[in-house]
This record gives structure tokens, C-alpha cells and sequence, in this order.
């Protein structure tokens, strides 16, 4: 066998290992669970209970910048739960899916439903 068909073979598999990696790694547009087509298939039910507003952040901490205020009584679809900050003695944050992907503290937050680790 000669060096060119080698070196064109070596090409062709190389360029489907990439293609196939590629694949594996890029999300979906419609079926991911983090697309863009509408909320995630799997989550959870919430209410915001903060009398003034919950503010949702852009990590899980009073430090992350503020995205947007959920207003009292809001029902939200919470992904996925996580531990950050305490906030009155409450360490875990929900991470919301409602138009921007933003957390907010669960202390503020009632469920229906235990919501999944992140």
C-alpha cells in the first residue's frame, strides 16, 4: 500500500473521529434539556414566597448580579437544586428556568416537588 493512500486514509478517519466528537459534545436546538424551545422536560413546580419580590441571580450567592426580580406568588420551573450562600439559615438555591436561567435562594421558594441536584 502506498504512502498516499495511507496518508488519505488516516485523513478520512480522523475527520470522522472529529465529526462524531463533535456531535457527542453539541446540544440539541429543540430536544436538549437546556435548548432554547421552551423549559426543560424535567422540572419542578415553585412558588415564590418573598413578600416583596425574589431577586434571582446570576450564581447562587447574594454576590451574583441581580438578573430580574420574581414577583410574590410567581410560579416558577426550578432545574435543578444546588447548595450555595445561607439565607435565613437556608443553604440551598434553585436554578430557574423561566425566559433566562437565573437562581434564586429556596428559602424563598416553595415546591411541590424535591427538585434534582445540579
Amino acid at each position: 500500500m502506498s504512502l498516499r493512500i495511507l496518508l488519505m486514509r488516516f485523513g478520512i478517519a480522523a475527520a470522522g473521529g472529529a465529526l462524531v466528537a463533535l456531535a457527542a459534545t453539541t446540544p440539541a436546538a429543540a430536544g436538549d434539556e437546556r435548548g432554547l424551545a421552551g423549559p426543560p422536560k424535567k422540572t419542578v413546580k415553585g412558588q415564590v414566597t418573598a413578600r416583596s419580590g425574589l431577586i434571582l441571580r446570576s450564581a447562587p450567592n447574594r454576590g451574583g448580579a441581580v438578573i430580574r426580580v420574581a414577583p410574590y406568588g410567581e410560579i416558577v420551573n426550578i432545574f435543578c437544586r444546588t447548595t450555595g450562600q445561607r439565607v435565613d439559615g437556608n443553604r440551598y438555591w434553585y436554578l430557574l428556568t423561566d425566559g433566562t436561567w437565573a437562581w434564586g435562594s429556596a428559602r424563598y421558594i416553595n415546591t411541590w416537588k424535591t427538585p434534582r441536584w445540579c
